[in-house]
């Protein structure tokens, strides 16, 4: 089985390891030091107190590789369109394209009833170029909840959690997604078939739109933002906004709010990749995490007075510091 990890960084590289460990033919897109550690040494890997050295073949350029029978897509999200063309020639006529991002995907509409089917959303999908280029035919989702960090170039660090729920739009158990679940529980990795991963997207973005935005403009930790009475109803506006916009659309929440604020307070003092990007002088995920939500309630016809403000407010954030 060959797989391709576009986007070989922290959580990418982890699940890049595991599999190549557990026998798939694995390669690496991946850039800048972290590459080069990776081509002279491997990459190394630790996990609960062992670390361990793959082999694995490394590149900048896709090209090299050839037709992947899983594109395993662990960009940030707004760095994926740009990278669509360079992904063509890891695309074969059954490849499928496995979008481990956060946020809403751009295949959220395909495979999906009533009037929005077929919908590109151009807050994440800039002019069709994923939804054109990839095919929404090639989408299985696959959410990612561990966290994973890169000490060094080359060395990748496990901190927590082996989940990854995946399943294909439509819901169904074809044999393409059967035999991603076989290699990934192989590879030590939970990933559980949902019959609609849509759920599973939308209940780890429920914490993200609200959580990620706070964090960056107040430069507090979930612990603190979820235990302040004024940020946690903040939160909780956003989350109730997004909820409605959600559940129009047929999406389902398994837990309720308060209890998936609490859940977030009780990661402790951590820092949201917003704010770590902001602190690193790098873009944030604002679109996929908060324009999408705003671009879905204007498609269903319903208001995000909330979002809308704080979508604002980090989007300056955002200019000020990029341009300090």
């Amino acid at each position: 089985m060959k797989i391709c990890i576009y986007g070989a960084g922290a959580i990418g590289g982890y699940m890049g390891a595991k599999l190549a460990m557990a026998g798939a033919d694995v390669s690496f897109v991946a850039r800048g030091k972290h590459l080069a550690a990776m081509q002279e040494r491997g990459v190394r890997l630790r996990e609960e107190g062992v670390e361990h050295t793959v082999p694995v073949r490394c590149t900048d350029n896709p090209a090299e590789l050839g037709p992947q029978d899983y594109l395993l897509i662990t960009l940030k999200a707004h760095s994926v369109p740009p990278v669509v063309e360079a992904m063509q020639p890891l695309l074969g006529p059954d490849t499928a394209v496995v979008t481990g991002i956060n946020g809403i995907p751009y295949w959220y509409f395909h495979e999906y009833g009533g009037e929005l089917a077929g919908t590109v959303l151009h807050s994440v999908d800039p002019g069709g170029k994923q939804w054109h280029g990839l095919g929404p035919q090639r989408a299985i989702g696959c959410v990612l909840y561990p966290a994973t960090e890169i000490v060094e170039p080359g060395v990748i660090k496990h901190v927590y959690g082996k989940k990854f729920p995946i399943g294909e739009p439509s819901g169904a158990r074809t044999p393409r997604v059967e035999r991603l679940h076989e290699i990934m529980t192989r590879a030590g990795l939970e990933a559980p078939i949902r019959e609609d991963i849509r759920d599973e997207i939308w209940l780890k973005l429920w914490g993200n739109l609200c959580f990620n935005p706070i964090s960056a403009l107040t430069h507090a930790t979930l612990d603190v933002i979820a235990g302040d009475p004024g940020t946690r109803a903040l939160a909780k506006t956003m989350m109730l906004e997004a909820q409605g916009i959600a559940e129009h659309l047929g999406a389902h929440f398994r837990v309720g709010v308060e209890r998936r604020i609490d859940g977030a307070g009780a990661v402790g003092a951590h820092k949201t990749s917003m704010l770590q990007d902001l602190l690193h002088g790098r873009p944030m995920e604002i679109d996929p995490l908060l324009t999408v939500v705003q671009e879905m309630g204007r498609l269903a016809q319903m208001p995000t007075p909330t979002i809308d403000i704080v979508l604002a407010l980090i989007k300056q954030r955002e200019r000020m510091a990029l341009a300090a």
